[in-house]
């Protein structure tokens, strides 16, 4: 089996790239002022779309949240963390994380990463020319990867837990929170993807990158039971392996964790 890396991005309007290429802003509109620029972009996508959400390949990442779960019986066993440091660049979060797939050419397991993770990492990747050749492979080097890469949706090399528990249906899809919740795990702490914007104006990047490992620890704990109920894991593995996860985030003695730790029964 290989090592299996979850992951979740944390994004905020990309106010610059905004400036730059939305292009629709009306004369007495000050662009200089990031709340004004980003409500006018949302009233807009409001109208075209009912939504007020905005478009991906405006989306700058601000925090990369990875579980990973190593297959080679090396220590640590299982690592969850936020990639680099709160004041590095998006380039460099977006470095790191390919750079781990081209290390490890893990399982990538997501909630919703089809719907919005990747896209959102292939268009910043462009952006900023990051390459990263083995999560592009599609069997043109490697013949492994010819049936089965990283960008194929009903390919396993990557597994979008939402969208195939859906049966890949929008109309079935569920959130993480609640699906969490339901299977007994402690779902979201404290705050929510809608927060994340005023947050980051606020300067919390680390209470951002915080939430951000608890939805990447939410996925994980889905992962192990889907891995139960598909009969990949026995019950005694499955136990074994929420026993690990609870002891790591135990073991950082961050009292961040307390309300989660409070919210989720021991296996």
């Amino acid at each position: 089996m290989a090592s299996v890396l979850v992951f979740d991005l944390e994004t905020v309007p990309d106010v610059e790239g905004l400036r730059r290429a939305w292009g629709d802003f009306p004369p007495e509109l000050d662009i200089n002022d990031e709340d004004a620029l980003v409500g006018h972009v949302l009233d807009r996508r409001q109208e075209k779309t009912g939504n007020r959400f905005l478009s991906l390949h405006f989306q700058r990442i601000v925090a990369i949240g990875c579980l990973f779960r190593r297959d080679d019986n090396k220590e640590p066993a299982l690592q969850l963390r936020c990639l680099g440091q709160p004041e590095d660049s998006e380039e460099r979060l977006i470095r790191d994380f390919f750079r781990a797939v081209e290390r490890y050419t893990p399982q990538l397991v997501s909630w919703n990463g089809g719907g919005f993770d990747l896209p959102v990492l292939h268009y910043r990747s462009l952006l900023h020319g990051v390459s990263a050749s083995r999560y592009w492979e599609m069997g043109e080097g490697d013949r492994e990867f010819r049936f089965n890469h990283y960008l194929g949706r009903y390919h396993t090399r990557h597994v979008d837990l939402m969208d195939m528990l859906s049966l890949y249906s929008p109309r079935s899809a569920a959130p993480l929170d609640q699906v969490a919740l339901l299977c007994g795990f402690p779902g979201k702490q404290g705050m929510d993807g809608s927060k994340v914007w005023s947050a980051f104006r606020e300067g919390r990047i680390e209470e951002i990158r915080h939430y951000c490992e608890g939805d990447v620890l939410n996925t994980w704990l889905m992962w192990c039971r889907f891995q139960l109920v598909r009969g990949q894991v026995s019950h005694e593995q499955y136990r074994r392996e929420l026993e690990l996860a609870r002891k790591v985030v135990e073991d950082t003695g961050d009292r961040r964790w307390e309300n989660l730790l409070q919210a989720w029964p021991q296996a």
